[in-house]
């Protein structure tokens, strides 16, 4: 099992400005860092981070999301094609750095609402839509953790069943879920029942608090996410997922308009203390 943290805290670009990070984190004891993959124009900081990550013996994952331009379910076949060359570059990008998994809200335009639900034209075109990338992820030896997100993001993937039965209708070896503790916080009636009405298609997960602060000082009902995780066999990778109010944008995006924690290092320490102490790896 590894244990990785999540770079949006401190940046949506990796460079050669976060190397101290990458070894503050490296001997603090995480095994893994999640990259944001956001901007893909040019392929060299990736390169660049993947032999700084190779020389320090951490793996990585990505995350990426959408917008309303490559959206996967959109009506307009133009867009779903953008949607597939928009996804193709990014794991083009993660390649560079020997990501395992890009992970992150991929089926859909995050923040897009329609009014309505989800149609059964938009889940057949997100399946056509994403068995085209997951053709292009396994080409380059990724994997694809789908994440749903909270109804107040997004309205396509909103539950782990959900998610999980969309996984079956693409139906391909290199597409899979993950599970976040948060939105499945709001979203969820009981963790343990939602981690196993999904635990064939998960790859990843993201432990996450209710306020996205430290883990294990929040609301998130962490007895039953324990269990649930514990009774499904899981083994993959548990990476940190917080936000704070560093990157204005993003803080903007995340809606963190006050400090949720005193600094990122000790949420780091705390959170990595949290999930090795819970997960019986400590």
């Amino acid at each position: 099992m590894k244990i990785g943290m999540n770079l949006l805290l401190w940046t949506t670009e990796v460079t050669s400005e976060h190397d101290g990070l990458l070894d503050q984190l490296k001997e603090m004891g995480f095994d893994s860092v999640e990259v944001p993959v956001f901007a893909i124009d040019d392929p060299a900081p990736y390169e660049r981070l993947g032999k700084r990550l190779k020389s320090l013996g951490l793996s990585a994952t990505a995350v990426t999301v959408m917008s309303p331009e490559t959206n996967p379910i959109s009506g307009d076949p133009q867009i779903r094609l953008a949607a597939v060359a928009q996804l193709e570059k990014v794991l083009d990008r993660c390649a560079a750095f020997d990501c395992e998994i890009l992970c992150g809200p991929i089926h859909s335009a995050i923040g897009q609402f329609t009014g309505n639900g989800p149609t059964e034209d938009e889940f057949k075109a997100g399946v056509e839509t994403l068995s085209k990338v997951a053709e292009k992820a396994q080409a380059r030896n990724i994997r694809l953790g789908v994440e749903y997100l909270n109804r107040f993001e997004n309205y396509f993937l909103t539950t782990a069943a959900d998610t999980a039965r969309f996984v079956r209708a693409v139906n391909h070896p290199s597409l899979k879920m993950m599970y976040d503790s948060f939105h499945a916080h709001i979203e969820e009636k009981n963790q343990a029942k939602a981690i196993a009405s999904c635990a064939a298609e998960t790859i990843h997960v993201h432990i996450s608090e209710n306020d996205r602060g430290i883990p294990g000082t929040g609301q998130v009902d962490w007895d039953s996410f324990w269990s649930g995780l514990k009774a499904s066999g899981y083994d993959g990778s548990l990476t940190i997922e917080a936000f704070g109010r560093a990157l204005p944008a993003l803080a903007a995006a995340t809606k963190v308009w006050r400090d949720l924690f005193p600094d990122p290092l000790g949420l780091c320490r705390d959170g990595l203390s949290f999930i090795k102490r819970r997960s019986g790896t400590a």
